[in-house]
């Protein structure tokens, strides 16, 4: 049993017996389809009434060219399509005045996949980005999963803000390839060694790096050792950072041992810190694109989630890395980038698409299929009317 496959050939049975409701669904485009077939066939019947077919005006009856004509558009694009499977989509409608909801239906599964493919799409090019040594790319594809997800919540019909889930998604966390993860580590121990031997330097990097932006939780946690000694003002060097990872209980829990601390501040101190702490941030920034790029993957692929809470979730799990992101703009000296506008699409006002897709059946005064379908080519009232196109 599948629940899409079943919305889908019903959305398209029941505009095939009542071309009427192609005007209720003018928010459903053909991409919305997951089967190649029926993404044609969408479109072929769509162009049909966009090119005034008889059908379309036709009040009493539904010409049998209605359905070969839509067969033969969307042939066109298609290969594999008959007739025959025209009329297994006409069973399949339980009701035509339902066509809306079934077309919530195939909506809701064009969310989560869309969601998806580009959650994995902003995974693939953070692990690019940790190969070439960038972040442009990935910063990019994050606007562009933000844009997709406000233009999926508009419609919908809700509005985008991030919302946390109950219960988070379970997310393997990412790990480096062995090559960035050695480049990362030896950026991160580099840096400790220049903030220990010149303490000033604190002041380049503290405005905008954070211990969270460290692969290693121990570094990290060393960093902010040495924040705690900038922000009281109180004298940086081995022997105070050492006093200070102490009193935080780092050398107690096993954080931190003599030894390593000895091998991280006994290095060589000469460089830029600015520029070794923007290396840890780039890497901060691919690390955290793709956890949340997992956790947005997680999220769509859970096919018991509505779309309104799909798309809240997501934006929340976004969140780390826009706080990120923002820091790093700040590293460089440029304000903080807004959010990719939700301005709404040229292809129809929002209010329309939005009311369109908040849609539900009620009882009409509608003929019923019976009394629209016709044997004949054309409309007549000497033939009585029938339930097949057959």
């Amino acid at each position: 049993m599948n629940p899409l496959l079943d919305a889908e050939q019903a959305v398209l049975g029941a505009v095939l017996l009542d071309p009427g409701q192609l005007s209720h669904l003018e928010w459903l485009a053909p991409d919305h389809f997951y089967r190649p077939v029926h993404q044609a066939l969408f479109g072929a019947l769509r162009k049909l009434r966009s090119d005034n077919h008889p059908a379309v005006e036709g009040e009493k009856s539904v010409p049998l060219s209605w359905v070969t004509d839509a067969v033969a558009e969307a042939g066109l694009h298609v290969r594999g399509l008959t007739a025959s499977y025209a009329h297994l989509l006409i069973s399949a409608c339980p009701r035509p005045a339902h066509a809306p909801v079934y077309g919530r239906m195939v909506l809701e599964g064009a969310i989560h996949r869309t969601v998806t493919r580009h959650a994995i799409r902003l995974h693939q090019e953070a692990r690019t980005g940790t190969q070439r040594g960038e972040v442009e790319g990935t910063l990019h594809h994050a606007d562009v999963l933000t844009g997709v997800l406000t233009d999926l919540a508009r419609r919908w019909g809700t509005e985008p803000r991030p919302v946390a889930p109950v219960t988070p998604p379970d997310t393997i966390p990412s790990a480096l390839p062995p090559a960035q993860a050695n480049q990362a580590a030896e950026d991160e121990a580099f840096l400790l060694a220049v903030l220990v031997e010149r303490p000033g330097a604190m002041g380049e990097v503290v405005g905008w790096l954070r211990p969270g932006d460290f692969a290693d939780p121990a570094r990290g946690q060393l960093y902010r050792c040495l924040g705690a000694l900038h922000h009281r003002g109180e004298p940086i060097d081995r022997l105070t950072l050492l006093w200070e990872a102490q009193r935080r209980g780092l050398l107690a829990d096993g954080t931190l041992s003599k030894d390593r601390f000895a091998v991280i501040c006994d290095g060589v101190g000469a460089g830029d810190a600015e520029w070794l702490g923007k290396q840890v941030m780039r890497s901060s920034i691919t690390r955290t694109a793709t956890t949340s790029a997992r956790a947005v993957r997680a999220l769509a692929e859970g096919e018991a989630l509505a779309p309104g809470r799909l798309i809240n979730h997501a934006l929340h799990a976004l969140g780390p890395l826009d706080e990120v992101r923002a820091r790093w703009e700040t590293a460089h000296g440029r304000p903080p980038s807004r959010a990719p506008s939700s301005a709404p699409s040229p292809s129809g006002p929002p209010a329309a698409r939005v009311h369109a897709a908040l849609t539900r059946s009620a009882p009409r005064a509608a003929p019923s299929p019976a009394d629209r379908l016709s044997l004949a080519p054309a409309p007549t009232a000497a033939r009585p009317p029938s339930r097949t196109h057959s």
